[in-house]
């Protein structure tokens, strides 16, 4: 061979060398060192899939299952995978336009990247899920379906209690960012799911499935092999009686109002109904958003959690705690006397504060008729009592008794969004009128529960377990146990028993006899029970709207039976215009009975739960809002307006506002006048600043601005 072609035959041999080296260091590269065409191998070969757990399952004090889940499906999307997919038909499958996909794609990659999978729809119908389950190859893999455990109530009852579940937003992620949730993730919003969060969620699962040409998914990854099973949440036990809470339920329909049981020797909560409620279901399922817009608009506060939110004065219901205080400051005994001629004159003739019951009373006698003097006297006692230099210490001291008896602060029940209410302090008085330039005559009707006090439906319960007791309580909780263990402590403090005061029990027993004597023979007798002792006491409190005087609210608080007391129980009746007696003291009755007796057998009692249900105490101004709402909704209707007579009832609003307007100016005429004849505690005084009273009906909304004593029962 020349030396030529010897040469040109090694120069062809070197190329293929080289070729070869090439090819074998560029598939090293692939294979051994880079990832990235592993990783889209691998993304299109197989599926990550998360497993949501299910939720807790929440049981009553019978073993009753009174909240489980149920499987639903969202819609998920992963926006790198968009193209080439057929977007027409999912938005006619979804209902939506192109604009509206559009939004959602973007919403998604702003909240959760483009490589990250989000929810596209959530909580499918059972229509929309058939129709995607037909044409899912068409979609994938930029959509799949994603199986969720959603909450399911056996019982329409204790929407208040149990809460709600909603996806977690930017603003919850952002609030809660250590604490693993991530986009699509379902959290407790209200209620006990909120509270016991924690212990209810349970922990995610992974599983690993392989896919075919079409995108489908065909079977687990090496069977399971790498797969994470979800952790179901833990269960809770509570305290709640379903049956109670249904009966409640059923009583306070066609009402404002709440109620509120606890067991005193455990502060368990037995029943807590706040009125008007919905249907707990009604925030689950695909319709969520749109309820949830209709409850919270509703003008009757439906989603407010009256038991613990809402604040009203607690009315003669507090004389009780006023003569606790008495009793135990040696400012009155047992035997002490008051004579009441029609009105209470310890603080001059001017503006008296007027009672219902002429006579002379004892304590006893007392609390059975409640009279407004007795307590008012007992009261003046208290802050006038001379082994305190200045009023402003035996304030002070009134107030650790109220704060003792569980008033004027949070008490920490397990139940989000708890109100404080309102003890009035020398240091608000010194704001109001000028240190050292008020007296006792200043917060006189603060003796009868009215005036700067406020409590919670709630506190008052709580109250009515402490009396119960003989001077101690457990915090009230609804949840008494958490299945296999509490791990976060979340219930400690409900095992800690609270005695604040050292009043003896004979101070207790003399309360009880006066409230026994309610019942029996007072203002109480409609919440009798055959064959039961019941303790009990009546309130009926003053109610003003934006100035204008509105139909009073009504209380009733008690115990039952005397002797080992197994129920301490309020009811509240907003707007009734009768007093205590003729609804709450009722109502409390049949809770009483259900509980104690476990059911109500006489047809005249069965008919007196249809007759008080039936009754629809709900105030005009209520309907007169609904009205206003629907008709502005439909104000490009003229034909539905006319047909359903809102173009009228729209002048009739305007008229009603006219009038409500001309109140509103007599009644503030009716102030000024009457600002020259009220008490001065000290010459002087006239340039102070006058504060308005603490609300005392509902959040947001005024309480009466004009100083007027009340009459209570």
């Amino acid at each position: 061979m020349s030396v030529f072609n010897q040469s040109r035959k090694n120069v062809i041999l070197l190329i293929f060398v080289a070729m070869f080296i090439v090819i074998i260091a560029r598939l090293f590269t692939l294979q051994v060192i880079s990832s990235k065409y592993k990783i889209l191998a691998d993304d299109q070969g197989k599926f990550r899939k998360i497993i949501y757990p299910d939720r807790g399952i929440v049981y009553d004090r019978n073993g009753k299952v009174i909240l489980d889940n149920t499987s639903i499906y969202d819609l998920m999307i992963l926006p790198s995978k968009l193209k080439g997919i057929d977007t027409a038909s999912l938005c006619t499958i979804l209902n939506i336009d192109t604009t509206q996909f559009n939004k959602r794609v973007l919403d998604a990659i702003i909240k959760n990247t483009k490589s990250r999978p989000s929810v596209f729809e959530a909580l499918l119908s059972d229509e929309m899920k058939a129709q995607l389950d037909e044409a899912m190859y068409r979609f994938a893999p930029a959509f799949y379906l994603q199986e969720r455990s959603v909450r399911n109530y056996p019982y329409d009852a204790a929407a208040n209690v149990l809460g709600y579940t909603a996806e977690a937003d930017t603003n919850f992620l952002r609030k809660h960012k250590d604490e693993g949730y991530t986009s699509g993730d379902y959290a407790g919003m209200t209620g006990i799911e909120r509270t016991y969060e924690k212990a209810l969620m349970g922990e995610r699962g992974i599983e690993y499935w392989k896919r075919d040409n079409k995108n489908r998914l065909t079977e687990k990854l090496e069977n399971g092999k790498y797969d994470t099973a979800a952790t179901a949440g833990q269960s809770l036990h509570t305290s709640i009686d379903i049956d109670l809470q249904l009966l409640g339920e059923k009583l306070m329909q066609n009402k404002l109002g709440s109620i509120v049981a606890i067991d005193p020797k455990t502060g368990g909560i037995l029943a807590m109904v706040s009125a008007p409620t919905y249907q707990p279901k009604y925030l689950t399922g695909s319709e969520r958003r749109k309820h949830f817009s209709q409850l919270f608009l509703n003008p009757a506060l439906p989603l407010l959690n009256r038991t613990v939110s809402a604040t009203y004065s607690p009315g003669s219901t507090f004389k009780t705690l006023q003569a606790l205080i008495g009793l135990h400051d040696g400012v009155i005994t047992t035997k002490f006397k008051v004579t009441c001629t029609g009105a209470f004159y310890g603080c001059g003739m001017g503006n008296p504060m007027k009672c219902l019951d002429k006579g002379t009373f004892d304590l006893q006698n007392a609390i059975t008729i409640s009279d407004n003097t007795y307590f008012a006297t007992v009261m003046q006692r208290v802050i006038n009592n001379p082994k305190f230099p200045s009023v402003d210490s035996s304030l002070s001291s009134w107030d650790r008794y109220m704060y003792a008896f569980g008033l004027g602060h949070k008490l920490g029940i397990d139940v989000p969004s708890e109100k404080r209410g309102n003890i009035p302090t020398p240091e608000y008085f010194n704001k109001v009128y000028g240190t050292g330039r008020w007296n006792y005559c200043n917060f006189r009707s603060v003796s009868i529960g009215q005036g700067e006090v406020s409590v919670t439906p709630l506190q008052v319960a709580n109250e009515m377990a402490y009396i119960a007791n003989n001077g101690w309580y457990y915090i009230p909780h609804v949840v008494d146990s958490i299945e296999g263990g509490d791990k976060y402590g979340l219930l400690d403090k409900y095992k800690i028993k609270h005695r604040p005061t050292d009043i003896p029990d004979s101070v207790f027993e003399v309360v009880h006899d006066g409230m026994q004597g309610v019942v029996e023979r007072g203002t109480g007798v409609a919440a009798k029970v055959p064959g039961i002792v019941i303790c009990g006491k009546t309130g009926t409190v003053e109610n003003y709207y934006h100035g204008v005087k509105q139909p009073n609210h009504t209380f009733f608080c008690g115990f039952a039976p005397r002797d080992n007391p197994k129920i301490a129980i309020m009811c509240v009746v907003e707007n009734s215009g009768h007093f205590g007696a003729t609804y709450s003291a009722p109502i409390v009755g049949l809770m009483i009975e259900k509980y104690l007796k476990d059911s109500i057998t006489d047809p005249k009692r069965l008919q007196q739960i249809e007759t008080l249900s039936n009754t629809n105490l709900i105030p005009q101004r209520i309907y007169q809002a609904l009205r206003t709402q629907d008709s502005i909704k439909h104000s490009k209707d003229p034909a539905y307006l006319l047909a359903k007579g809102y173009i009228k009832n729209i002048k009739d609003t305007l008229e009603y506002d006219e009038e409500e307007d001309e109140e509103i100016d007599k009644a503030d005429n009716k102030e000024t006048i009457n600002n020259s004849n009220k008490e001065k505690p000290n010459k002087g005084n006239n340039n102070n600043p006058v504060k308005e009273k603490p609300q005392a009906i509902l959040p947001n909304e005024e309480k009466n601005t004009i100083k007027k004593d009340s009459v209570n029962q």
